[in-house]
């Protein structure tokens, strides 16, 4: 298998967990602050909207399931379909990813998940350097 075809596979890996875990997690986040009962141990605690624009974890929830999953979602057909627009949909999604946590990082005490979609986002991306071919051995020079 070569390199841009494993890196394909390997984007596909990646993008369907971000996918699948962020459309669960921003549905729990969701359902958490419709209906304060069914908040799990995936909810974060409510100290945590201290000093951030939020009162609740409904827009959160909102952004994570329908943005980051969404986009997620998007490139994994994309790229599955091998569309022209793959690897620019497969950058999006990294950047969504990484904005997300960047952002959460400034409110939220760090934890373990955090740097699980770091390295996720900064996979992603580096598998998308790899399908443009940024990685490329450069012949050298008589």
């Amino acid at each position: 298998m070569s390199i841009p075809r494993l890196a394909g596979v390997a984007l596909l890996v990646v993008q369907a967990f971000v996918a699948v875990t962020a459309f669960l997690g921003g549905l729990a986040l969701t359902l958490g602050a419709l209906a304060p009962s069914m908040a799990t141990a995936f909810s974060p605690p409510e100290d945590y909207l201290a000093g951030t624009p939020f009162t609740s974890y409904l827009r959160p929830g909102l952004l994570l399931g329908i943005v980051v999953a969404g986009t997620h979602t998007l490139a994994f057909v994309l790229v599955l379909r091998q569309h022209p627009w793959a690897v620019l949909a497969s950058a999006v999604a990294a950047f969504a990813v990484l904005i997300w946590i960047f952002i959460q990082m400034i409110f939220i005490p760090f934890s373990f998940l955090q740097a699980v979609y770091f390295v996720s986002g900064v996979a992603e991306a580096g598998f998308v350097m790899v399908r443009l071919g940024l990685f490329t051995r450069i012949p050298r020079a008589a």
